[in-house]
């Protein structure tokens, strides 16, 4: 079992997650001061910080520290203790010490990607990766002015849950009686906050769960009273997560061209149709393609498609196929995210894992579908991590030309203010810090997770949330 003992500071949270990384879920043990990983090394290390910033890791007979410039006490003692773990465990991860969930924060301070390589050890390519995406998230952020307002509505409810998700979200064949309630208690919370909003909106984001799941009529009602509540101007970007192919109607789909929407999501995770099954999702591959086919004839020229890389029942071969597939169909963005073990999701931890990788690198397939992206004229605009994804990699939307979505680089920046509607929504304001352009203080409002208690509640959630931005 491995042991670490916290020594001059009380960080057991970068601890942890340093841990994570090698040794499995860790043990906080904050009584005792340590922090404990059953699947770990049989080793006890220490790890110190000092008051004049540096941090050590040491055990009984060898001592782990940088030599060069200190970095903030935070990332010092995650430092010195990722490579202790790293030289007893053999190992090296592609994001080097970086643990947190926006690694193009941290590029955003630096002036080249080399920078990445020597002060956190981050793998040649990945040092690459975040550098070209942080230069092209400060682009889109310039775009969005700092007074404005971004929101977003959620919709918490899928046909059905997929193996790997532990989302809010709600399986609506159990309760289809929810549904159109949650979708009035919308309507409600917007009418009730819209006469609040005095700044302009920047971008507007209907996302879920799957939006698409709502019948056309209560679709439509939902994106009537978004467009006849909010301020939303003219050009103004506005995204809706079509999602699922087997929600997507040909009403709802004009639904949204009339309202003025051009930007959609459609989602097929994977263009293989038996993974897609067991998986529990009710489309096939072809489904995506004919209701992808159906969106651009209607004149939807923005269309982003996800894919997962690492999902049960596939190899690594399989995810390269299916990213050649989406490429064929060559929508404006392509997100390509690494699976990652979700807290409830029924799929196991040594599953999403999978170290022994019994399906083929899952490092090299994303590497490689990353290149096919790249030789058809995408670019990637933003990015993001989670804990305990296979083999530490990450999730990246790819664009071509200028098409990359405003909403999604506000919201992971933490550098724009969001105001979310509806059950489970997080509404965050952030402040500019002198002389950090890039780093906010950021403070959050969340919104009740449960639906059937957001219905009951929606105007208290209002009131709450419009005196949160009064503030």
């Amino acid at each position: 079992m491995l042991e670490v003992i916290l020594k001059g500071h009380d960080k057991y949270y970068g601890v942890s997650d340093v841990v994570r990384m090698f040794c499995g879920v860790p043990e906080e043990l904050k009584d005792e001061g340590k922090v404990i990983a059953p699947e770990g090394p049989d080793i006890t290390l220490i790890n110190e910080l000092f008051e004049d910033g540096r941090s050590v890791t040491y055990s009984e007979n060898k001592a782990y520290e940088f030599k060069g410039k200190l970095l903030e006490p935070g990332r010092e003692i995650r430092r010195s203790l990722y490579m202790a773990l790293s030289d007893i465990t053999s190992k090296t991860m592609p994001w080097g010490c970086l643990t947190g969930i926006r690694p193009t924060l941290v590029a955003w301070e630096e002036d080249s990607a080399r920078s990445l390589e020597e002060r956190y050890f981050v793998r040649p390519d990945k040092a690459e990766l975040a550098f070209e995406t942080s230069r092209e998230e400060q682009r889109i952020l310039s775009l969005i002015p700092e007074e404005s307002l971004c929101i977003y509505v959620g919709i918490p409810f899928c046909p059905s849950r997929c193996e790997y998700c532990s989302f809010i979200s709600s399986d609506i064949s159990c309760h289809m009686d929810r549904l159109a309630n949650y979708e009035k208690a919308l309507e409600r919370e917007i009418e009730l906050i819209s006469g609040t909003i005095k700044r302009p909106i920047a971008a507007l984001y209907v996302g879920g769960g799957t939006p698409t799941v709502l019948e056309e009529k209560e679709f439509s009602s939902l994106l009537d009273s978004i467009y006849s509540n909010l301020n939303i101007p003219s050009g103004c970007e506005v995204t809706v997560e079509a999602g699922r192919p087997d929600t997507i109607t040909e009403g709802k789909l004009i639904s949204m061209r009339d309202h003025g929407i051009t930007r959609i999501c459609i989602n097929p995770q994977t263009m293989r149709s038996d993974t897609l099954a067991r998986l529990g999702r009710r489309h096939t591959a072809e489904d995506v393609i004919n209701t992808y086919r159906k969106a651009t004839d209607l004149g939807f020229d923005l269309i982003n498609m996800d894919l997962i890389a690492g999902l049960p029942y596939e190899n690594a071969k399989d995810h390269i196929e299916s990213t050649k597939r989406v490429i064929e169909l060559a929508p404006a963005n392509i997100t390509v995210h690494t699976l990652y073990k979700k807290r409830r999701a029924s799929i196991s931890r040594e599953q999403v894992m999978d170290l022994e990788m019994a399906r083929g690198s899952l490092d090299e397939s994303v590497a490689e579908s990353y290149e096919l992206l790249k030789a058809a004229g995408y670019h990637p605009y933003y990015m993001y991590r989670q804990k305990d994804t296979g083999h530490g990699l990450e999730n990246t939307g790819f664009a071509k030309g200028d098409t990359g979505n405003l909403y999604n680089v506000a919201m992971m920046s933490d550098c724009r203010d969001v105001l979310s509607f509806g059950a489970g929504g997080m509404s965050k304001r952030c402040f500019a810090q002198e002389g950090e352009p890039y780093k906010h203080r950021v403070e959050r409002c969340a919104t009740i997770k449960d639906a059937l208690s957001y219905i009951r509640r929606v105007e208290e959630m209002a009131e709450k949330k419009a005196e949160f931005f009064s503030m």
